[in-house]
């Protein structure tokens, strides 16, 4: 499947100049749009420990749906680069007073400390960050197949934490290249609208 390469290259940097090109309004907006997504979807009102991300290089901004989680008494968590396994994510409980550093990429991320991990397979939803995505529900991400790793056992044995994908709805294109260790998402979250696979 490497041929594809090339062709996920080109679209990952076309999507992220794409979405990195919305002013800080629209990004505001849409961040604000997300958290009434949230409100009204089932799955995230019966979740008790939810896994999201803090946003970079232009990703839909969960900040204000995290502070509206946390009002409803959810427990949020972050994922943090493993530090023994490389290309592996740990999950860490975020409050408020959560001590954060910067991990090898720049983004944000929980100090580590044991007492906060949580093993994933305790979550019961994980909100995922992504580059593209099609009306197949296909995802492609930066890269690094941390997610895909993440969620392995969720799309081969149906355990696990469900996965639900956040992007802006310019993210959306016509076909996502395919690679064998990709993960198709059940479900996409778009400032506009639930996207629902299966």
């Amino acid at each position: 499947m490497s041929d594809t390469q090339p062709e996920r290259q080109s679209l990952r940097q076309l999507i992220r100049q794409r979405r990195k090109s919305l002013s800080q309004a629209e990004q505001q907006a849409a961040a604000q749009q997300l958290v009434t997504r949230f409100q009204e979807h089932p799955e995230i009102q019966g979740a008790r420990r939810i896994a999201l991300y803090l946003a970079n290089d232009g990703e839909l901004d969960p900040l204000p749906a995290i502070h509206w989680l946390w009002s409803q008494r959810k427990e949020v968590y972050l994922p943090v680069l493993h530090p023994f396994t490389p290309g592996h994510l740990l999950f860490l409980r975020y409050t408020a007073t959560s001590p954060m550093t910067r991990n090898r990429y720049g983004i944000a991320e929980p100090e580590l400390d044991v007492q906060q991990v949580l093993p994933h397979s305790m979550l019961d939803l994980i909100c995922t960050p992504l580059v593209a995505f099609d009306a197949e529900g296909n995802r492609l991400g930066m890269g690094g197949g941390y997610y895909d790793r993440t969620l392995a056992c969720w799309h081969e044995h149906g355990l696990g934490p469900r996965p639900l994908g956040l992007a802006h709805d310019c993210q959306q294109v016509e076909s996502v290249p395919q690679a064998q260790w990709d993960v198709p998402l059940p479900q996409i979250i778009t400032p506009a609208r639930c996207w629902r696979f299966s």
